[in-house]
């Protein structure tokens, strides 16, 4: 009888082990005899989640072995959601999947439960979300109201966009000289402006904020272009008042040239596009920036006239730094999706009959190429006619 038994738990053992050696050596087998065939599910089959091993698992390095202080800031409203997800959806399969930066997005209100989590859903990295100080969301106490109600149905009269808005007149002023000192900023010190609804045409498999870094840039760009001159008529007025008073700001090796073609007497508009940036935050929370745009706001220009917030980063940068710290990103594809948006449209190209679709940055040559990028790169605007790209090309050639 006892040799029966050791038969059969011979036999019993024989089989285990070919079963286990099957199904480690023969997928097939596994999966007929896996014990998820033994049941029959409750729910579709679609609806039983697949193991992680089926996954690729990323093993971010970071280049360098470091990462530089920054982060990626994006101004939205509640209804900016779609836009806002959109473009944080981009800029993490092109770039920021791999770096992970955090995020910095602020609202004059605060943001709806659906607004994070569609935000949370699509971003990596850590998201933080802020509201604007409600006194650097209005018109300052010192803008005579009746004045500025006039220039704004005056420039309505004269169809310029978003002429009888105060909220996109906030917006500008914040954007100026304001949101670099938001609490939730205040410890970095580079930052990426993120907009709604903006395209990345190519992978980005390098550091743009390493660059700034370690070539010690204060500004960084992709499109250039004449400002429309109905939001800015005292603008460069105001400027040169300042210089006369402070001239002890200026760079010795600015880049005057790229702002005016008479040494400075006028102001040919021409300034970097600010639905992209990349920028050192403490160039701007310095002295000479703090004067600057304190200066300006006094004047009331964003009030009375439409001044934005992307001639006054330009004309900083281009007054107080050296021409060496402004970068052109040419490697980074950028456009906007909705050039009528709030926040896309910086300048009324219906009036100056410019078209839409070709109103972007599309690398050119090897870098379209190193970047994957799907931009068409004959649909360029950096030598376009109201492109001022060959403006700054010329301050760094040779007579």
């Amino acid at each position: 009888m006892m040799t029966h038994w050791r038969y059969v738990t011979l036999v019993l053992g024989i089989i285990v082990s070919l079963h286990f050696m099957l199904s480690f050596t023969h997928d097939g087998y596994s999966r007929a005899t896996s014990v998820s065939q033994l049941w029959t599910p409750s729910v579709p089959p679609y609806k039983i989640p697949l193991s992680d091993d089926y996954y690729i698992k990323p093993e971010p390095k970071l280049p360098l072995g470091r990462r530089a202080n920054a982060a990626i800031v994006m101004l939205a409203r509640n209804r900016d959601m779609n836009g806002a997800v959109n473009s944080i959806k981009q800029l993490e399969d092109r770039w920021n999947g791999k770096f992970q930066y955090p995020y910095v997005i602020l609202n004059e209100e605060e943001f709806t439960k659906e607004f994070k989590e569609r935000v949370l859903t699509v971003a990596s990295a850590e998201v933080k979300f802020g509201v604007i100080p409600p006194e650097q969301w209005r018109q300052p106490e010192w803008i005579d109201e009746k004045k500025a109600a006039l220039a704004r149905e005056k420039m309505v009269q004269e169809g310029v966009i978003y002429a009888g808005s105060v909220a996109y007149r906030n917006m500008c002023r914040f954007n100026a000289g304001l949101f670099f000192n938001h609490e939730l900023l205040r410890e970095y010190k580079y930052y990426w402006r993120l907009e709604p609804d903006i395209k990345y045409f190519c992978d980005i498999d390098y550091d743009p904020f390493l660059v700034m870094h370690d070539q010690k840039k204060v500004y960084g760009f992709t499109v250039s272009l004449y400002e429309y001159q109905a939001t800015i008529p005292t603008l460069w007025e105001t400027v040169k008042e300042f210089i006369e008073q402070y001239p002890q700001y200026l760079d010795k090796d600015n880049s005057m040239s790229f702002l005016s073609d008479d040494g400075g007497a006028t102001y040919n508009r021409c300034h970097f596009w600010s639905n992209f940036e990349i920028g050192d935050l403490d160039f701007m929370r310095g002295e000479a920036y703090t004067q600057f745009f304190n200066y300006l706001d006094r004047k009331g220009g964003f009030y009375y006239e439409r001044w934005g917030d992307a001639p006054i980063h330009s004309i900083a940068v281009a007054l107080f730094a050296k021409k060496e710290q402004i970068h052109f990103f040419h490697d980074i594809g950028t456009a906007c999706n909705d050039l009528a948006g709030y926040y896309c449209r910086t300048a009324d190209f219906g009036r100056l009959g410019y078209r839409h679709e070709p109103f972007q940055h599309c690398p050119q040559g090897d870098a379209h190429k190193k970047g994957k990028c799907y931009c068409d790169p004959k649909q360029n605007f950096d030598y376009e006619w109201y492109s001022c790209l060959n403006r700054y090309d010329r301050m760094f050639m040779k007579s």
